[in-house]
């Protein structure tokens, strides 16, 4: 997941304050004086369709005009009913059962009192952890904070959080257990019965991860096999996986959702930003069926917004420009692409690792290749090179503190899935010319 830190910096240019942005079309976005950028990341990974997409405005303007909210303890709208059934089309058979937030933080903290209720309703009162991973990040409520493993972000917030237990995350590039892939067994992932048994299967509602840990990590796909891991272990235990896809939907991976690249199920979904396309603020939590029918009352949570009509009728516009323009199989088509036109930036000095899936990459910067020491933080070198990207027009998504909470420098690049093959090369160009920049005011 995105946050408020890295979104301030992706529209700031250097001391000059944030950047007022006037309009949008396409992927590319203009400021006051005129000045065109491309929108290299999506936002923090939003932006889906890219902007000034006609049918989604006028499907919000016909549901400002039908009903513009409608209180959901008591109401609903066709809107929501719509975008409910859209979504569940594109979720992974199973999971049909949706409920509606406003964005990312929420959804991932509804899906965790989801988790909980359902223990309770099944008689089990004493379950109430949710397991996460180190270096994962699910949103900045303290409840989403605290299962959430940034260590950077909980630092502040410490005393307030909720002691979840954590386990390494899958980062085969800085393996925490010194592991090749071809040796490794899978440790990352058989660590989650470790902290099970630690913790008392009896206390643990939950595991929740990011198929592809997004802002933290910078785009970090788990290794093949991984998540057939988790769900054996949440099986046996009797254990709920929550999948994170706040990034990871809506095509983003080349997939309709990022977990269906490992043939895995999980019993619950949370997304948020391309479900709306950065439009208007949307998130949800899509359940499985045998989540909802062991739910004999309503579940306990809720928001004056949520399950909002016009943030609804935005959502159905989108997934159904998502699928008449096939976005889906086209981000899986120039993902590769876009992949292969970025390793050859592995000719910087810097650049020590890029990874990722479908229009979904991240590049990790290093000070020395072999040895894969991070660049000090006091160089503020992924920020460096936002901002000399910003200075040639290219919006790119940075982040830090990916080794160890201060050290580690990364760069998201994910534009919207509407991007053309000529758009991404003149991307890695811009990106290219912007490297070379920071790289000589080191």
């Amino acid at each position: 997941m995105g946050g408020m830190d890295h979104y301030r910096w992706l529209f700031t240019r250097g001391d000059e304050g944030l950047i007022l942005l006037t309009r949008g079309e396409g992927i590319y976005v203009w400021d006051e004086s005129g000045r065109r950028y491309i929108d290299g990341s999506g936002g923090p990974i939003c932006v889906g369709i890219g902007y000034g997409v006609r049918e989604v405005l006028e499907a919000v303007q016909r549901q400002m005009m039908r009903i513009p909210f409608a209180h959901s303890s008591h109401f609903t709208a066709e809107s929501v009913l719509e975008c409910a059934e859209k979504l569940v089309s594109m979720a992974p058979k199973g999971l049909t059962r949706v409920f509606f937030t406003s964005g990312g933080s929420e959804a991932t903290e509804a899906a965790a009192k989801m988790a909980r209720q359902y223990h309770l309703e099944r008689g089990e009162p004493s379950r109430y952890k949710v397991i996460a991973r180190w270096q994962s990040y699910h949103g900045n409520t303290l409840g989403a904070l605290s299962m959430s493993g940034n260590i950077a972000r909980r630092r502040r917030y410490e005393p307030m959080l909720i002691d979840f237990p954590h386990i390494p995350p899958a980062y085969c590039y800085r393996c925490w257990f010194g592991k090749t892939p071809k040796e490794c067994g899978l440790e990352c992932a058989w660590a989650l019965e470790w902290a099970i048994k630690a913790s008392g299967p009896e206390y643990v509602a939950a595991f929740i991860a990011e198929p592809v840990v997004g802002a933290t990590l910078g785009t970090v796909p788990a290794p093949e096999g991984y998540f057939k891991v988790i769900r054996e272990i949440c099986d046996r235990y009797g254990i709920l996986f929550i999948a994170d896809e706040v990034m990871t939907g809506f095509g983003r991976t080349g997939k309709n959702f990022g977990i269906e690249h490992w043939d895995v199920r999980p019993d619950i979904i949370a997304t948020a930003k391309g479900i709306s396309s950065g439009y208007m603020p949307l998130g949800a939590v899509i359940a499985s069926e045998e989540v909802y029918s062991t739910f004999k009352e309503p579940f306990a949570h809720g928001h004056t917004y949520g399950s909002h009509p016009v943030a609804c009728a935005a959502g159905a516009a989108v997934i159904d420009y998502i699928k008449r323009h096939r976005l889906v199989e086209r981000s899986a088509e120039l993902g590769k692409e876009l992949l292969s036109k970025l390793e050859r930036l592995k000719e910087h000095p810097t650049v020590g690792d890029v990874r990722g899936l479908g229009l979904f990459a991240g590049i990790e910067f290093v000070k020395d290749k072999e040895s894969k020491e991070p660049l000090p933080p006091e160089a503020r070198f992924s920020r460096r090179v936002m901002e000399r990207c910003l200075h040639n027009g290219l919006i790119v998504y940075p982040g830090w503190g990916g080794v160890d909470g201060i050290r580690g420098d990364h760069i998201q690049v994910a534009p919207p899935l509407i991007v053309t093959g000529d758009q991404i090369m003149e991307i890695v160009d811009l990106l290219d010319k912007s490297l070379w920049e920071a790289e000589r005011s080191l």
